[in-house]
Parts: structure tokens; sequence; C-alpha cells
């Protein structure tokens, strides 16, 4: 059976509203509510944050508290590295998804010779740099991160000298080198992107498969064309930001956007994915329950997490 290690990340650094570091501990409120005994099959390890910068304020508009969040995304390296070296399954439940970085330069460093693919289930690319952000928020910067992307041609912004070094020492966690390919990297129900973003996808040829192509082909066709695209891949990573999921569901997270998937979609998706061999790393982002009273989001996000890792339990 797969060796699964329950890694808990509750850094809310790269956010743009406070709150998602209660994520996890609102998935735990769940499964109580559920009467489930998942959280008492794992002994969590938990991963250092660095959510008091969020007290000093904010000095790189661009790249905001990018001198914690470096912090943070050394520390969440650091702990997947040592995890997949003794060939442990991370599943990780992390606040912001800026920590997916790490997660990716963690899976990558255990094992470089092995080509990594990524499939990212989210409402937002997460491909904008600070010479791009509109925002300045880290959550939307993972891919770019990892891929070693500046995307200067779609430049708008100036960051300062200091943003800049923290941002070359960003990329470089893990090796000075992409940890992956942006053409190995699959969108499902990407749906809000800005133009520096499309710029990269176009580039590359990044495929998205849209809520409604989902619908069209159907959760289990998509599921074989996302992992036929990565074929080529010898490791598979699967990111899943509950803002995936339509606004109907996804009041508890800080970006919600219309038009995203409905919980069944989301739990067949993911415990059809986590059936491939390759998959070594499942993660969930961005549950925020302070803009939640009922804490339905957790609840949806931790009936997808309770069934993907019983998919990859009982199929291994």
């Amino acid at each position: 059976m797969r060796d699964i290690k329950l890694v808990e990340v509750r850094s809310e650094l790269a956010a743009g509203t406070r709150g998602a570091s209660l994520g996890i501990d609102a998935l735990k409120i769940a499964s109580l509510d559920k009467k489930s005994d998942f959280f008492t099959q794992f002994d969590p390890i938990n991963v250092q944050d660095a959510n008091n910068y969020l007290w000093k304020g904010n000095k790189f508009p661009h790249a905001k508290y990018i001198d914690g969040v470096y912090q943070v995304l050394k520390n969440v390296y650091s702990t997947i590295e040592s995890l997949r070296l003794e060939k442990k399954f991370p599943i990780v439940l992390a606040g912001d998804h800026s920590t997916a970085a790490g997660t990716i330069m963690g899976i990558k460093a255990a094992e470089p010779e092995k080509r990594l693919g990524v499939i990212w289930i989210d409402a937002h690319a997460d491909l904008h740099t600070p010479y791009t952000t509109p925002s300045g928020n880290m959550h939307g910067m993972p891919l770019a991160m990892v891929c070693q992307l500046d995307n200067l041609e779609s430049k708008v912004n100036d960051p300062s000298e200091e943003t800049v070094t923290y941002w070359e020492r960003i990329k470089r966690i893990g090796g000075d080198q992409p940890k992956i390919e942006p053409k190995d990297i699959v969108f499902i129900s990407v749906r809000d992107t800005e133009s520096p973003e499309d710029f990269l996808v176009n580039k590359y040829g990044i495929k998205n498969f849209p809520t409604r192509e989902v619908r069209e082909k159907g959760i289990s066709k998509v599921a074989a064309e996302t992992l036929e695209i990565l074929k080529d891949c010898d490791q598979i990573y699967i990111s899943f930001d509950v803002d995936s999921l339509d606004t109907s569901i996804s009041v508890g997270t800080g970006t919600p956007v219309p038009d995203g998937l409905t919980i069944e979609e989301a739990i067949l998706l993911n415990a059809e994915l986590i059936k491939d061999k390759r998959v070594c790393c499942w993660e969930i982002v961005e549950v925020n329950p302070t803009l939640d009273t009922e804490n339905t989001m957790a609840e949806a996000a931790f009936e997808v997490l309770e069934i993907t890792t019983k998919s990859l339990v009982d199929n291994f």
C-alpha cells in the first residue's frame, strides 16, 4: 500500500484575503461533523509557516510578503523532498496556493532525473510573476516560480531590486533550473486569467479543460486525456484548489469564480486521476472558513479529500 504522509501547511501570506491558514482546522471540524475517523489514521507533519510577517506590514507591492513566502517555500520544499526520498506519498493540506511551488520543488529535488507533470485543478492559471501581477498576491505565481518564468514579454510592473532578489532566490530553491516544463502542465476548470497568463498558455500550448468541456466529455474521458498529455512524464503531482468549484459551493475561499465544477465532478475527477501509478503527491488548498459561517466549503473539500485518499489506497 502507498505510505501516505499528511502534511499541513498553515501559510496564508500569499493570499489576498486573510483566513486561509485556518482551512486545515476547518477540514478537521468538517470530518468531526461527518463522524469520520480520517484524521486519526495519519500522524501529520506540520510545516513551519511565516504568518508573523503579516504583522510587519508589506514592503513589496508587486510580490506581497515575498520575504516570508521565500521562508515558507524553503520549509515546504525540504519537508516534501525528505518524504519523497523516503518513498512516502504526501497528501498536502495547505492554506494559500503559493506553497504548491515548494511542493513541486521538493518532489523534483528528491528525484531530479524524473520528468514531472502537473495537473492544476483551479479557477486560476497561477502563472503571474512580480513583473505581470495585477494584485501582488503571490498565490497567483507558483507555476511561474517552478517553470522559472519572468514573462518579461508581458511586463507591466517595475518591481524593486529587493523584490527581484527574492524572486530569483525563490526560483532557485531546489536547484537553479526549471522544475517542470510548461508543456507538462494540464489545467482543469481554469477560467479566470489575465492577458500575461494567456500569453504564456498560448506560447507553450498548455492544455486547459474548461468546465464546459469536462461536462461534455465526461470525467473519465477528461482524466484519460489529461494523463495522455502527460504520457512522457515519469511522475505526476495533482494540485486541487477549492476555487475550482462553482461559486454556489465555493463561498469559503478567497477568490471564488462562477462556472466551476460541482462537488461530485471534483470528487470523481480527483478519485480517477489519483489511480494513475505515476501520481506521487496530491494537494488541496485555499479553504478559508472566515468567509463561510456554515463551514460548507470545508465540508465539501473534506469529502473530496476523504474519497480521493480512499481511491489512492484502494487502487494501489
